[in-house]
């Protein structure tokens, strides 16, 4: 019976491997084409070479869209993040049905399909100013990345006992002050893991991205798929390397920490 287990969870194992193989190996082709020596996309035969590196590191409009990209994200992330676990927070506080009911509202954009919402987003931001500007970007990366922060902490609040908090109210604490020091610490893992979330969503982001810039922001997304679709730039493939490491070392500095907690616990 145990070997018969143990023969199960090794093809399972195995199958679970390929599957990921077959998913990830598309990804990681950028790797070597970005080690050519070619002035284009072409897998390097034998000779390899820093160039296209060189030219990501060196050439203005990429830092610019790598600057661009940043501010964009770490700005998303904190408005996403404040407003997410705020929001959360507030309908755990509330409960009943009338909070599940806005509980479900907070996750539209993450179910409405981002054409439609990059178009309402668009004719928003026409109308009030915000149309080709930094902090009208950072606000519409932000409500993508919100719902996935609100998921996250109610999440971490599902396991949480309500009268922990009334307890602190009733023994002198502040609404903030309860938060603060009783409710946010039990929910740190939900609200990290929704940063993360909402960066990588605004790293990514490109749809949006489109409909409500033009020239002022000029994302990395938004630079690659523009050298993509004029002309084949094999920097492209640096900068996807670049973005993939980016991806692991997080992914993988994430894993550790979890493994220590769990090792710690």
């Amino acid at each position: 019976m145990e070997r018969r287990f143990s023969a199960a969870r090794l093809l399972t194992l195995t199958v679970a491997w390929i599957i990921c193989g077959f998913l990830l190996a598309p990804m990681f082709i950028s790797v070597p084409l970005s080690l050519s020596p070619e002035r284009y996309l072409s897998m390097p035969d034998g000779v390899y070479s820093l160039r296209h590196y060189e030219t990501v590191f060196t050439n203005e409009a990429w830092l610019s869209a790598l600057g661009d990209s940043a501010m964009v994200g770490v700005g998303a992330t904190i408005i996403a993040t404040l407003v997410g676990a705020s929001a959360a927070i507030g309908l755990w506080h509330l409960g009943g049905r009338a909070a599940r009911v806005i509980g479900v509202l907070a996750l539209m954009p993450m179910i409405v399909p981002p054409v439609v919402t990059a178009l309402a987003l668009s004719r928003t931001w026409v109308t009030l100013g915000l149309f080709d500007t930094m902090f009208g970007v950072i606000l519409s990366h932000a409500i993508l990345g919100l719902p996935f922060v609100f998921m996250t902490v109610s999440a971490s609040l599902e396991g949480l006992d309500p009268r922990i908090a009334q307890a602190a109210r009733s023994l002198g604490a502040g609404a903030l002050r309860a938060s603060r020091d009783v409710v946010l610490p039990n929910i740190r893992p939900g609200l990290f893991t929704g940063a993360l979330f909402a960066f990588v969503i605004s790293w990514d982001e490109i749809i949006v991205t489109l409909f409500v810039s033009s020239r002022s922001v000029y994302t990395l997304p938004r630079k690659i798929w523009s050298d993509i679709r004029d002309n084949i730039d094999p920097a492209v493939a640096a900068v996807s390397t670049i973005l993939i490491a980016v991806t692991v070392l997080v992914a993988l500095i994430y894993l550790i920490r979890g493994l220590l907690r769990l090792k710690e616990a």
